[in-house]
Order: structure tokens, then sequence, then C-alpha cells
């Protein structure tokens, strides 16, 4: 079945006040679009439930990348195809960089704006594991004002999230103090690029003499939305990384995970492959290890 244009509304006012304006008006009736990778794949599919349409794209107010001497604020208008090129990024963030090199094709990178990611809630979302291992705050902006939440408390459930009727994802607010972590990503997909993940895990992680000081874990394709791993993490917080801490940090993650069967995979495979992901992070925690 394809879609039908005829069965929807678009609109596209111009400003950000303008459209905050609308939702403000009518809560609940605009559905916002952005890049439109998403939206418009279910449109082509005939499977796009929203009737009325507010565009997003190109709006200035909501593009943009701003660096001070603690954070680096990024606008839900952003591409991903920005995050590539922002040099602050590849330098203190190389997870988001990398994360958003795996955004389907140059074209999709160009397209696909990081708050449309966030709101779309998949759990499979690329940028998501490495926003929660860098303690991600998002900013919620209405005609009521703004407030900011911690990414981590953002998804409710599949494909929901905190977000009243007539508020938008405005920014996302990264602090600048992960140069110096250790940093992991990786991704187990179908194919090399242009794949939507099995799992995904990322990590932020500091060792002092052997001792894990700090540690972030998070995972996607793992629970019904992008989450951080809390109970893998305190698993390993505090503790060398000997065979019995590693053993009780694989099981707990086992025990903590929710994966599903879907057509892309299983939930036993998902649970297999995140304990292979651990083990090869906590490989990389201990050079002496990583020597031998």
């Amino acid at each position: 079945m394809r879609g039908n244009p005829d069965a929807h509304e678009l609109v596209a006012p111009g400003s950000l006040p303008a459209v905050l304006a609308m939702l403000a008006a009518s809560p609940g009736e605009w559905t916002p679009i952005a890049g439109g990778t998403e939206l418009m794949v279910a449109h082509a599919a005939g499977k796009l439930e929203a009737r009325k349409l507010v565009s997003l794209w190109g709006l200035p107010g909501l593009r943009f990348i701003e660096t001070s001497p603690e954070s680096i604020v990024i606008g839900a208008g952003t591409t991903f195809r920005d995050l590539r090129a922002d040099s602050t990024i590849a330098a203190e963030f190389s997870l988001l960089a990398r994360a958003a090199s795996w955004i389907g094709s140059v074209a999709n990178q160009s397209r696909a704006t990081l708050g449309g990611n966030l709101v779309n809630g998949s759990p499979a979302a690329d940028s998501s594991p490495a926003l929660l291992v860098y303690d991600a705050e998002l900013e919620l902006i209405s005609v009521r004002g703004r407030r900011r939440i911690a990414y981590a408390k953002f998804h409710t459930g599949y494909k929901r999230n905190v977000l009243a009727a007539d508020e938008l994802l405005f920014a996302v607010h990264l602090p600048r103090r992960f140069a110096l972590h250790q940093q992991y990503l990786r991704k187990v997909g179908t194919r090399r690029a242009m794949a939507i993940s099995k799992v995904a895990l990322a990590a932020t992680a500091s060792m002092e003499v052997g001792v894990v000081s700090e540690i972030r874990l998070a995972a996607a394709s793992l629970a019904p939305f992008p989450a951080r791993l809390h109970q893998t993490e305190a698993a390993l917080l505090g503790h060398a990384l000997n065979p019995e801490t590693i053993n009780t940090a694989r099981h707990t993650l086992l025990a903590e995970a929710q994966p599903i069967d879907d057509i892309r995979s299983t939930a036993e495979y998902r649970r297999r492959v995140a304990v292979n992901l651990l083990d090869e992070l906590l490989l990389q925690l201990q050079p002496e290890r990583r020597s031998q």
C-alpha cells in the first residue's frame, strides 16, 4: 500500500516561535517533521498515521553547534553530517561522531537530524548509546518556557517519551569532561554500513590503579528504548577487573538486558553478543591483558 499525499497536510511556518505557537494552540494536533528520514519512509509505505505535519526543516533556531569551556550544545535540527564535520565533537566526543557516520548513506546524514533521531525513539537508534554515556541533557522548549532533563530519563517506553504535546526538543547539552576517559562503541549489524543494529554497546570509563573508578554503559536493541545499563555498571564500579568481577558483570548484563525477537535477530543472540561486546570493552580497559 502506498501513501496518499492528499491524506496529509504539511505546513512550514518558517520560524521557531511560529511552530511553538501552533503546537500551543492545538496540542497534539500537529506532528513535527524535521529531516523526514523516518516519517517519509512510513508515508511511502502507507503507514504514516499523522495527518497534520509541521516542518522544522531549516529553522536556524534549531540547527547550531555552540561550544563553551564547560559544554557543547547541539541544536535538535543539527544533521548528522554537521556532527561529523565538527572538530570539537571529533576530538572529545568521538563516539557521537562515529555513530553519526552509521546513519544510512551520506544523503541520509545530510537530512536526518539529531533531534529527530532521539524523538523517534527507536530502540536501535545509533546516536543514543553515545549520548547516554556522555551524560547528555536535553533542553525542551514550548511557549511556556524551557526545561532540561537528563537524556537517560527521556524515554518512557517503546517510542514514548516525556515531551508534552506542545513541546519540542530544542537542544542536546554535553559536558566537556570525557576527553581523557577511555571510550568504546561497537555496533553489530547485518552489514558494515547502512544497517539497523542488532546490538550496540557504548561506554566511557576511567581506571585508577587497576580499579574501575568511573564507568557508564549504554546499549541499543537490548530494551524497549536506548538505555543505560545501571546494574552492570554497579557490578564493575569500584572493582578490579579480575575474573570474578568480569564473571559477575557478564551475568548481570545477561539478567539486565531485555531484548526481543524480531526480523533482525533473536533475543538470545542479542544477549550473547552484548556479553561478547562487554568482554571486548573490559579487555580494552586492561592494557596488560591486551599486550599478552
